[in-house]
């Protein structure tokens, strides 16, 4: 017959055992939900403002990942190719999807809300818009590197500028809006559209709706 004193010391240990472990599963869970950082790409058509609404963000002190387009456009000029994308859009495509994927790992590092100027999809978008074929990593890339929230800027005629790196006209602008959409909605993402207005005021409206004013 089993000792009784020795089945309760059994019983007690198995408990602590298990207990112990529930402890530093919750506490390996919460570590990991205080960790975790929120990805928010802000995106939209060529001279829409977001870049500006992101350098207010920054300015203002909130972390923000910058767009990488017009360094690959520089690097390129500076080894004699005035327009990659126009020479060779897929080597441009690339590399800024090496870009965006690399600056999706950075933010791993980072606590709290990170602003993107645009995001991984941006890069399909865009070639969907110029009708170029791409391999099917850009697809997986998509898949495996997601954000959280995406703010979608819309077409504004009244600020739009063209410059030496931005070559598209308003109506260009107009269907490559369209084509980050349906990108966007294609890897499942619910868009935000943020109004027109002053920099403050959409700042504003993107910072209610995360609820970090």
């Amino acid at each position: 017959m089993p000792n009784p004193e020795y089945s309760e010391v059994l019983i007690s240990s198995h408990s602590f055992i298990f207990n112990s472990v529930i402890i530093w599963l919750l506490l390996q869970f919460g570590c990991n939900l205080m960790n975790r950082n929120k990805k928010i790409v802000i995106t939209g058509g060529p001279g829409t403002g977001k870049t500006t609404v992101i350098d207010f963000l920054k300015q203002n002190g909130h972390q923000c990942i910058l767009e990488i387009s017009r360094q690959v456009t520089q690097e390129a000029r500076e080894k004699g190719i005035e327009q990659l994308f126009l020479t060779d859009s897929l080597l441009f495509s690339k590399k800024l999807l090496e870009g965006r994927i690399q600056q999706h790992k950075d933010a791993e590092k980072l606590h709290g809300t990170v602003f993107f100027d645009r995001g991984v999809p941006d890069v399909l978008a865009y070639m969907d818009y110029a009708g170029d074929e791409y391999p099917n990593y850009f697809n997986e890339a998509c898949e495996n590197y997601r954000y959280d929230l995406v703010f979608l800027l819309p077409p504004w005629e009244e600020i739009y500028r063209s410059d030496s790196e931005r070559y598209e006209n308003f109506e260009q602008a107009k269907k490559i809006h369209q084509y980050l959409k349906e990108t966007y909605e294609k890897y499942d993402y619910g868009l935000k559209d943020v109004p027109t207005g002053t920099v403050e005021e959409r700042a504003d409206f993107i910072l209610k709706n995360l609820s970090l004013i």
